[in-house]
């Protein structure tokens, strides 16, 4: 069996045959928590599609530096380009749905503030939480061995999802009481993928989506939480379009 070796993100260009010394965020995981030693070998990769193959030369507590080795072609990325416009969850919720989502290969996520959303949060706040949340893409792609990080962007209300007509295009709102499967879709390249708050969507904003064009989906005969209910659509979407079965 192939031993799988750990995978580092770096924010930088990658040259073969080039020593680097690692940020300390990631010395800190090598070091102290896989307890990396000299001549292991680990994978770096830089949001390029390719990855590289590197060795420990030092191994300290403060300071990993390795030498890279090869450079090699890897793509794990799905065909499908799924966007989630994911209303804000409170707590750890809102950081399960990114992961799990990265896991499963959405494109670009973006967060949502609807009028059920029960999350406030100040600039100061909210940019926190957009710098944990790319941490925690981060995290998904060194885990699940994708090598091209998903595009966060900045969060919108959802007025301003309903004045872009650019980002409802093939665009599908879970909705639980009526709506079609996900296999009856069209078959396209992209989909947008509205997911509602806790409390689910208000009736006038299925409406106004419903006079936009974008189609309700209904996922079964059980309500789903939000934290569940995109996972599982995003999942028959690349079950049936994508990549996964």
């Amino acid at each position: 069996m192939t031993q799988r070796l750990n995978r580092i993100f770096l924010d930088q260009s990658i040259e073969v045959e080039k020593e680097i010394d690692l940020p300390a965020e990631a010395v800190r995981h090598l070091s102290t928590v896989l307890k990396i030693r000299e001549n292991d070998e680990i994978v770096l990769f830089n949001n390029t599609a390719a990855e590289y193959l590197a060795r420990v030369v030092l191994s300290a507590k403060r300071q990993v530096k390795v030498i890279v080795c090869e450079a090699r072609d890897v793509n794990v990325e799905s065909p499908l380009t799924i966007h989630l416009v994911q209303a804000v969850a409170r707590g750890e919720k809102m950081d399960w749905i990114i992961q799990k989502s990265v896991e499963l290969g959405v494109s670009e996520i973006t967060p949502m503030f609807s009028e059920r959303t029960g999350v406030k949060l100040s600039q100061d706040r909210l940019t926190k939480k957009l710098e944990h949340w790319q941490k925690v893409i981060v995290s998904a792609c060194e885990q699940c061995g994708r090598n091209t990080l998903p595009v966060l962007h900045q969060p919108i209300s959802f007025d301003e999802l309903c004045k872009d007509q650019q980002l409802l295009e093939n665009a599908i709102q879970l909705y639980p009481h009526s709506g079609a499967s996900i296999t009856e879709l069209p078959k396209y390249d992209r989909y947008v993928l509205i997911i509602g708050p806790e409390g689910g969507l208000s009736e006038s904003e299925v409406a106004l989506l419903n006079s936009k064009n974008v189609n309700a989906i209904k996922m079964g005969p059980r309500i789903l939480r939000t934290e569940t209910a995109g996972l599982a659509a995003i999942s028959v979407l690349q079950a049936t379009f994508g990549d996964l079965g």
